[in-house]
């Protein structure tokens, strides 16, 4: 009765005193005093107060100078300049030799190479925590793993530190842990308020979950579209850890949960069998055992998923190892009444703290199991990999030199072997040049990596999704590519391929000409206006005389002559050099405005370009996920400022300052009657628009816009089982799916496409009926769209009825309804340029 009521007390009230505390996370052990206690250095008890990410640095800075066992390393920075680090723990002898122990451990991910002995291997172990900024228990967790593995006495931390490599991240996302760390510290109580509607637990836009960009860091393992993951990434591969911990926090209501997740319908497909039949439930008899001894509940088989590989629980499990996520029921504060009673800071900090001690323990005890798999599960993709009806996969964009460097860099930061291609090939009636193409072999290594990129799956064990149920890179950036039975012949890409930017000499030229078809177009353009330059834009395609020959210019295409320039010809010369390298685009001049077919350089369907002045509005009630997409897709693609409003200074803005107003999916019901007027006075003298998904919903309930929506009932039997509600209503939601569109290449949003078919990304159920007028459709789905990911047989006719890119005529104005997210995390190359053609070319449609 006393053990229980301890129990109880620690729930409710977290141990507050220092002694308390002290025994509340270490209950009968022993430390070395040589090594400074996080509470001795913070100046409190872990759990009282949210760490700052710098001090958390500093303390595992300060342990790897008082002691042998640690090593601290700086794999990177964040858009903040915050440091990413990664503390090793291990024993003196392990920490001098970190490096002959890399290149055995890496070896086991090479199947070509002998087999090391793996009995005499330490585990490679990575405890990544805080992902989400805003679930901040296991920052502190980490702080707290860090002193009882480098300080602990025990038997068991000895054996941890003589028989594993621990690497401890105590925060992927320091930008979003310190934003959210801020918050809780400025409101906390004295004592804390536990309510639920305090301030304290209910962070302001954006949250802490987010990073600078505002991005989800835990969904980039795969893009790698921000800078955290990237460096995490080439962190990775450089070690291959055999078990991954990625440390989570969900609603406050809940308890804990850890791996297995539910059977099947939640699991990868190309993850073997074993990893979650056999490595998930040896190593979950670990963390029930943990959290049993202290009175913990926890919870298995349910919700979460490893399906999607951009996940940090789930990428792991594609390269070998164990990834499992952790999710511990959160305080969002230092005190939060829940269920169950209030549940403390402190408390939720303990569950992560036993977990991971769990996972190393674990690590530990399956080390040697956990070796040969890592070298089984490459074995197995070899083989499997010759086996498939695909020998290898020929891609390549021919008119975007830009696009395919990019997608060249995704495959080879994730390991994946890619050769050049030695022939012009057709398949399946594409055709890939061979300076414009590259292969990659099934037979490889990544064979299941390479599964992930180019692999369309339309068939699941289940129907509910907790996120996207498609993920296909290749189709992402918009790459041409195909299977083929032919295997790679060519030599393999060591580096990316050397680009230069193209351009004339000096000539008395009467136009400089620029092709639109390239990614980073929109980044030259830009270039040229923030430099005072005049350009045009042909709606037509022209064959023009070039100093290097004929060449045809599509629609799009910009035109830059001399002759209407505000400066001389030098200076506009040295800025179209300098626009070209930092965009590596290819500039022509003619010295002729006569074409040599299709319209000349004077035609009428030549005209100006407007300079874009954008404004975003954000804030609450708005999705943080696409304003940082926009944000970041104009920061890092084009290098271009965007004005970015909290949508409660409407009221203050002149948007005849503006000819471009961008509107993240939100609802926008907080605008007065008067702000709307002064919206809709605006778009009809010609002011653009650009609405994605839900804003088009308000759009028109604000008689904004009159497009209709494709209607349709949901057809289910007239019984539905009460425990399976959630479930026949989670099948008719649109997690994430993939299909085909079909593009009006005449039209301006498409201009720099040079094919009519094009993959767009889905996840809503907006389905909004093709606009009455024929041409303001210019982006719409075929009659069989789906190309990747779950939808029900209803939700895909409503689909095949709907249009992908609507523009609505509102008097001299238009709004562009983007119904599906042409720049989903930050990934969704391939449909970038729909977007920055709305914002360039607005006032062309």
């Amino acid at each position: 009765m006393k053990k229980i009521l301890l129990l109880f007390l620690g729930f409710v009230v977290g141990f507050n005193t220092s002694q308390a505390q002290q025994a509340y996370y270490f209950p009968n052990e022993s430390f070395d005093p040589s090594i400074t206690s996080p509470k001795d250095f913070l100046g409190y008890e872990i759990g009282d107060w949210h760490t700052r990410y710098d001090r958390l640095v500093s303390y595992f800075e300060h342990l790897a100078q008082s002691s042998p066992m640690a090593n601290l390393q700086v794999i990177g920075y964040t858009n903040q300049l915050r440091p990413l680090v990664v503390l090793s723990i291990s024993n003196p002898s392990n920490i001098q030799n970190l490096e002959t122990i890399r290149q055995e451990q890496i070896k086991l991910a090479d199947p070509s190479l002998p087999l090391p002995d793996v009995n005499s291997m330490p585990a490679i172990i990575n405890l990544a925590y805080s992902v989400h900024g805003n679930e901040p228990s296991g920052g502190e967790a980490a702080i707290l793993t860090a002193y009882w593995l480098i300080a602990s006495t025990s038997p068991l931390a000895e054996e941890i530190r003589n028989h594993a490599i621990v690497f401890i991240d105590p925060a992927i996302n320091p930008d979003g842990r310190d934003r959210h760390t801020n918050w809780a510290n400025m409101h906390k109580g004295n004592p804390p308020v536990a309510n639920s509607l305090d301030r304290e637990h209910n962070e302001i836009w954006p949250s802490g979950r987010v990073n600078h960009y505002w991005f989800d860091l835990n969904r980039d393992w795969l893009p790698l579209a921000q800078i955290e993951l990237q460096h995490k990434l080439n962190w990775y591969h450089q070690w291959y850890p055999n078990v991954v911990g990625d440390f989570h926090e969900m609603g406050t209501n809940s308890t804990y949960f850890f791996e297995p997740t539910k059977p099947f319908s939640s699991e990868n497909p190309v993850v073997p069998r074993k990893n979650y039949e056999d490595i998930n439930n040896k190593f979950a008899m670990y963390f029930a055992k943990s959290l049993d001894d202290i009175g913990s509940l926890y919870w298995t088989k349910e919700v979460f998923d490893n399906s999607y590989p951009g996940y940090g629980s789930t990428y792991p499990d594609i390269q070998g190892g164990l990834g499992i996520v952790f999710e511990q029921g959160s305080s969002r504060g230092h005190i939060q009444e829940s269920q169950r009673g209030d549940i403390t800071f402190a408390f939720t900090i303990r569950n992560q703290l036993k977990i991971s001690l769990a996972t190393l323990e674990a690590g530990v005890r399956e080390r040697v199991y956990m070796h040969r798999y890592l070298r089984e599960f490459f074995e197995t993709a070899v083989s499997e990999g010759s086996k498939d009806k695909f020998k290898s996969y020929v891609f390549g964009d021919l008119y975007d030199d830009s696009k395919n460097q990019l997608f060249l860099k995704l495959l080879m930061d994730h390991q994946i072997k890619v050769y050049e291609n030695t022939r012009d090939v057709t398949v399946n009636g594409k055709t890939f040049s061979k300076d414009k193409s590259w292969v990659v072999p099934t037979n490889q290594a990544q064979y299941r990596m390479v599964r992930s990129m180019f692999e369309k799956v339309t068939d699941f064990a289940d129907s509910v999704f907790y996120d996207a149920s498609a993920w296909t890179m290749a189709l992402a950036y918009g790459i041409p590519y195909e299977g083929q039975a032919t295997p790679t012949t060519g030599k393999e890409l060591t580096a990316l391929p050397e680009r230069t930017a193209e351009f004339p000499a000096n000539d008395a030229y009467v136009a400089y000409l620029v092709d639109w078809s390239d990614y980073f177009a929109p980044k030259f353009l830009h270039h040229l206006q923030s430099n005072g330059v005049h350009v045009e834009v042909t709606s037509l395609p022209f064959t023009a005389a070039t100093e290097s020959g004929s060449r045809l210019f599509p629609a799009g295409s910009l035109v830059i002559p001399p002759a209407f320039q505000q400066m001389n010809h030098e200076q506009l010369r040295q800025i179209l050099q300098a626009a070209a390298t930092h965009s590596e685009q290819k500039i022509y001049g003619t010295k002729t405005g006569l074409s040599q077919s299709g319209i000349d350089l004077g035609s009428n369907n030549i005209s100006a370009l407007r300079v874009p002045k954008v404004l975003m509005l954000i804030g609450q009630g708005t999705s943080q996920y696409e304003a940082g997409e926009i944000w970041h897709l104009l920061d890092t693609k084009v290098g271009m400022p965007i004005t970015k409003m909290d949508v409660s200074l409407f009221s203050r803005v002149n948007l005849y300052d503006f000819n471009t107003l961008i509107l993240p999916s939100g609802n926008y019901a907080m605008l007065s009657a008067a702000q709307v007027n002064h919206l809709k006075d605006w778009l009809n003298r010609g002011g653009t628009i650009l609405s994605l998904r839900q804003s088009s919903l308000w759009l028109q309930s604000s008689d904004i816009t009159k497009e209709e929506f494709v209607q349709g009932e949901s057809k289910q039997s007239d019984f539905i089982p009460f425990a399976s509600r959630r479930d026949a209503a989670g099948a008719q939601n649109i997690g994430g799916n993939i299909y085909t569109a079909s593009l009006d290449l005449t039209h301006p949003l498409a201009f720099g496409y040079r094919y009519e078919q094009l993959p767009v990304y889905r996840n809503s159920t907006i389905f909004m009926k093709p606009s009455k007028n024929p041409s303001n459709t210019p982006v719409r789905y075929t009659n069989n769209p789906l190309l990747g990911g779950y939808v029900s047989a209803q939700n895909l006719e409503k689909v095949k009825q709907s249009g992908s890119v609507i523009v609505s005529n509102v008097g001299q104005g238009r709004v562009i309804h983007f119904i599906d997210n042409p720049n989903f995390r930050g990934t969704w190359f391939g449909t970038n340029k729909l977007f920055l053609n709305a914002i360039f070319l607005g006032d062309k449609f």
